[in-house]
């Protein structure tokens, strides 16, 4: 199992509307220290979460495999675990997890586009579609560059 220090530059990038109503409403990058090891052909990405990204105190942990993600976000101090897995094609049905209580989720990933090699370096795109029930409903595309 490889394993080793990282810079991980995160960009988040949340949409509104649809087609040609499409308004990029919110971005949001920020570089954080994490942790990259393999399992296999596996890859893992680890890291704190910040204040900017309204998650403080929490630690989400990436799982990469082809063109399949599994997020995990999980702390002590935050008080809720949610789990998210990514692949194209593929809805993911589960619940999001706030201080308020869950909300039902669902998650339709359109690509992941998965450029990490086994030696820690390279870039993860996801794109997907999020529904949060009777809330909002979102366009997120998130980039991780081990930098």
């Amino acid at each position: 199992m490889a394993s080793k220090d990282i810079m991980l530059k995160i960009i988040g990038n949340h949409i509104t509307g649809f087609g040609e109503d499409e308004n990029s409403e919110d971005m949001m990058e920020f570089i954080t220290e994490g942790r990259f090891f393999t399992k296999g052909d596996m890859v893992y990405l680890v890291y704190e979460e910040s204040e900017l990204s309204g998650m403080e105190g929490c630690t989400t942990s990436l799982k990469v495999w082809d063109r399949t993600v599994r997020m995990k976000r999980y702390g002590e101090d935050v008080g809720y675990e949610t789990a998210i897995e990514f692949e194209p094609g593929k809805k993911f049905n589960g619940y999001y997890d706030t201080p308020f209580g869950a909300i039902e989720m669902e998650v339709l990933t359109n690509t992941v586009d998965n450029n990490i090699d086994l030696e820690g370096t390279g870039t993860l795109d996801i794109d997907c579609s999020i529904s949060l029930k009777g809330l909002t409903e979102v366009r997120n595309k998130l980039k991780f560059e081990i930098m």
